[in-house]
């Protein structure tokens, strides 16, 4: 006869054998549309198709998990809905622009109020603003498919909210390969700025499902990459900018965390559905 303890430990396996099939692809996928966009010249500035990867995962779950991953995609999170579910997706898409704005103020600070060319005009850029932001939106939401609508709540089974946000933004750093072949100040504020992004997507999208839960994370995730390229010079590998960068992050979360509920942290009463 099973007791709880096997149940228990059989779910924990299905969760993390998920989770890992999930990463795998990712990877996989991520790697495989990198040289797919360098061989095709296909513009970075406009999109990156690396962000098709997590989207790739998700599909792969779904031929072999199919309900599951509905489940788990559609669904709300473990505690519904909920007060304030309104108000707390117009504070999300708030805190996007103020980690820009807390970046740039940063920068400037440290610069002693002198930052030549720190704002690239929209117009300067080599293709279409308008492009750029639908298909940021695009590969955005193809991203947050796979860290904010499957494995967060996969993990959210197992863990509260902050241990699960904080997970989720560890392997959603990790994942860009590519950072970690910077200078390691630089990979650490990133890893710093993923994990606090994330805490606060997390957070933010507590008892959210669906669509709604997609465009959220989507629009976040696309007002921050949208500010780092009008803002920031974080893509030529300098250190100075990204640290900016991760420090905003970090003090962005800072009033997410200290308004979390003190039961947000217990594990998740929905164990019997994954």
């Amino acid at each position: 006869m099973e007791t709880f303890e096997d149940i228990g430990a059989a779910r924990s396996q299905r969760v993390w054998g998920t989770a890992g099939g999930f990463l795998a692809v990712a990877f996989a996928a991520a790697g495989a549309l990198g040289a797919v966009q360098q061989a095709a010249g296909v513009p970075a500035e406009v999109i990156q198709l690396a962000q098709f990867g997590p989207a790739a995962a998700v599909a792969a779950l779904a031929l072999v998990q199919r309900d599951r991953v509905a489940r788990l995609v559609r669904g709300a999170g473990p505690s519904g809905a909920g007060r304030g579910g309104a108000g707390r997706g117009a504070a999300l898409l708030a805190t996007a622009p103020l980690i820009t704005v807390l970046a740039i103020l940063a920068y400037l600070l440290v610069q002693g109020g002198a930052a030549d060319g720190w704002f690239t005009r929209p117009g300067s850029l080599e293709h279409s603003f308008a492009l750029i932001v639908v298909a940021q939106l695009v590969g955005a939401c193809a991203e947050e498919l796979g860290w904010r609508c499957l494995l967060q709540p996969l993990l959210r089974t197992r863990f509260g909210v902050l241990a699960s946000s904080v997970t989720v933004g560890v392997l959603w750093g990790l994942w860009h390969v590519p950072v970690f072949a910077q200078r390691p100040q630089y990979a650490a504020a990133f890893l710093a700025a993923t994990v606090a992004m994330s805490v606060v997507l997390g957070l933010a999208l507590e008892g959210a499902g669906g669509a709604r839960r997609l465009l959220l994370a989507g629009g976040f995730h696309t007002l921050v990459n949208l500010g780092m390229l009008l803002f920031l010079d974080e893509e030529s590998g300098a250190v100075l900018p990204m640290v900016c960068f991760g420090s905003a992050c970090l003090l962005a979360a800072l009033p997410w965390v200290m308004r979390t509920p003190s039961g947000a942290g217990s594990a998740a009463a929905t164990l019997h559905r994954t």
